[in-house]
């Protein structure tokens, strides 16, 4: 029994295949563990998301930011950006059976030893608390309000988690923190602006692995979502302050990487070349 833990798909439903090829993936007998942003930007959304949900349970895939949005755009909640590659999927005979799938994914997952996020995770947040707040994200999505969740889910503010936060606010900032986070103050107050490698922090904001202290320091975390991070997918750095970026830009004409877990968080990367070619951005 083999365990991969896969970055960004975004649609990239041809490299995914040779991927899963190179690495002998049996359904019987391995699990995938896929990062978030599933679809989107790339060419083959809906083969993407056929695929994966015949998988069943050999493949275990956490919701990214891409995923939401689609999930919005079915519900009437936002409309369409020139950019979005999704439209096979909505108009698609089994859409409403491949979306509410969807719904049902998680925000976060712990397997292995590992942490497994889209994004990121908030300082003050431990491992425990991030499943736990991961959970109820996971409670509204699967909830009779749906649209009214997804309406409210939109905005960066607030920035700042507080244990004190309810309703639509204090869902908003988990699920900011989960698929769109890269850089926070050391107070964990979150930057949305910025899409660049971690050398481009604001003032005063650096990545979030990195803040000093954080209550994960000691878990082992992979992510996806910063294709950006990894600017060489080759040269892959491996580890960052127990945390290890998965995203190296497959939609954008970089790798697709998969981590095959081993004992006491050892891993292996193994990657495959994309000829999805767009411009970087998220």
């Amino acid at each position: 029994m083999a365990l991969y833990c896969i970055g960004d798909l975004q649609g990239c439903n041809a490299p995914f295949q040779r991927l899963l090829e190179k690495i002998d993936f049996s359904p019987s007998r391995d699990t995938l563990y896929l990062l978030g942003d599933l679809v989107n930007r790339g060419p083959d959304s809906l083969g993407a998301l056929r695929g994966l949900m015949a998988l069943g349970d050999a493949a275990q895939c956490l919701l990214g930011n891409h995923d939401l949005h689609l999930l919005a755009l079915w519900q009437g909640v936002r409309l369409p950006g020139r950019h979005d590659t999704v439209q096979g999927i909505l108009q698609a005979p089994d859409r409403d059976e491949l979306l509410d799938w969807l719904r049902h994914r998680r925000m976060a997952m712990r397997h292995h030893g590992w942490l497994m996020v889209h994004a990121g995770v908030l300082p003050q947040w431990s491992t425990a608390q991030t499943l736990r707040l991961a959970g109820e994200v996971e409670q509204a999505l699967r909830g009779p309000d749906l649209k009214g969740f997804l309406t409210a889910m939109y905005g960066n503010a607030p920035c700042l988690w507080s244990d004190s936060l309810q309703g639509a606010d204090r869902l908003r900032v988990i699920v900011n923190a989960l698929t769109r986070l890269r850089f926070c103050t050391p107070q964990g107050a979150m930057e949305f602006g910025s899409n660049e490698g971690a050398g481009s922090a604001p003032p005063g904001y650096l990545p979030w692995f990195e803040v000093l202290g954080r209550a994960t320091q000691d878990t082992l975390i992979t992510f996806g979502h910063w294709s950006t991070l990894v600017a060489d997918a080759r040269r892959h750095t491996g580890l960052r302050n127990n945390t290890l970026p998965l995203d190296t830009g497959c939609v954008w004409g970089g790798c697709l990487t998969a981590a095959r877990l081993g004992a006491k968080g050892a891993y292996e990367l193994i990657q495959v070349d994309c000829e999805q070619a767009q411009k970087p951005g998220k």
